[in-house]
């Protein structure tokens, strides 16, 4: 049996763990903390992640723990549409409640470690699956592949009312976004991003929520009955960071998945669903072939895909937080959205 440590107990750690085979690999799972998210916040699954999400036989669970919606309407600052992306089918589940299910089916012989990893497994196989500021990544990969400090500053919560009428979507202002979308339990997600100089750690959310409603009140009724609702206790507020591209996902005995291998901008809201497709990828590989020869399948496999949504979710959110350009933006939004209706009709 192969000793394989998966560093990191995140959304990738545990899909990894529960979808490895018990009678081919010891595996043993490090996480810093022993407890949930303290905020809640939603992750979007769309059809790929699902069909993760089925490998690893929680389907069903996260379609009644999460709400189903079939797309979102992109409005200019003042909530005005600038056309209707449809994306039938995405679930949003909480994130409390994906950790929790993905939990629940890790095997009983998958032993736990609690508390920061000092030095990392010598022996076996080593997963970082632990974030953007992975050490697993910084150790192996070296200094280069430190996670990058954006500009942007994003806040994300829940309140426990409905989405507003006629005030779901995303709003594109001048430098800054803010997101409405269904929560499970009939409630709200939120989320908001612009160019801050707060943090980049210890950033106070109190402070940081103050800040988005000087800058954003005012401009759309939507957004000021989620922002008039929003508390500290239920918002979680930090600065963005990526991760460089690190040449390859596999080295000196050790893989990367989830953020620690693609950090990603938050704008196409993919982060948590290559996560997944990270490890049941992994996973599958394994189960069914040596070691070395999985890895390098994987690599084959997830490396070009996952840092092209990389790529596209950076240039996405310099197009949302737009400044100087923001009017020739929505101009050929508005364009795109006629052409759309028409297209339809």
């Amino acid at each position: 049996m192969d000793a394989l440590s998966v560093v990191g107990g995140g959304i990738a750690g545990l899909a990894l763990a529960a979808c490895l085979d018990p009678r081919r690999f010891q595996v043993t799972v490090h996480e810093r903390r022993n407890e949930p998210p303290q905020v809640e916040t939603s992750l979007a699954m769309w059809p790929e992640a699902q069909q993760a999400l089925d490998e690893v036989g929680i389907l069903p669970a996260v379609r009644a723990a999460g709400s189903v919606f079939g797309g979102m309407a992109l409005r200019d600052g003042s909530g005005a549409v600038l056309f209707t992306a449809r994306a039938p089918g995405i679930i949003g589940v909480s994130r409390a409640d994906l950790l929790r299910l993905l939990d629940a089916a890790v095997p009983a012989p998958v032993a736990r470690a609690y508390g920061p990893v000092a030095s990392l497994p010598r022996s076996g196989l080593v997963v970082g699956a632990d974030g953007v500021h992975s050490i697993v990544r910084r150790r192996l990969w070296g200094e280069r592949s430190r996670a990058r400090l954006s500009p942007y500053l994003a806040l994300r919560g829940i309140i426990d009312e409905p989405v507003p009428p006629g005030g779901g979507g995303e709003y594109w202002g001048r430098g800054q976004l803010f997101g409405i979308t269904p929560a499970s339990r009939g409630r709200t997600y939120w989320y908001a991003s612009y160019r801050s100089g707060l943090g980049p750690g210890g950033i106070d959310v109190g402070e940081a929520l103050a800040l988005t409603r000087a800058r954003l009140s005012g401009r759309a009724a939507g957004i000021d009955r989620v922002l008039a609702a929003a508390t500290p206790g239920q918002t979680l507020a930090q600065r963005v960071w990526t991760v460089p591209f690190p040449g390859s996902y596999q080295r000196n005995g050790a893989v990367l998945v989830g953020d620690a291998a693609h950090g990603m901008t938050p704008n196409l809201g993919r982060g948590a669903c290559e996560a997944l497709i990270d490890a049941v990828t992994l996973a599958g590989l394994l189960n069914s072939r040596p070691v070395p020869e999985a890895l390098r399948a994987y690599n084959r496999r997830r490396l070009l895909r996952s840092q092209a949504l990389r790529v596209a979710s950076s240039a996405m959110a310099r197009l949302a937080l737009a400044e100087t350009a923001q009017p020739l933006r929505d101009g050929l939004l508005r364009l795109t959205g006629r052409r759309g209706g028409a297209a339809a009709g």
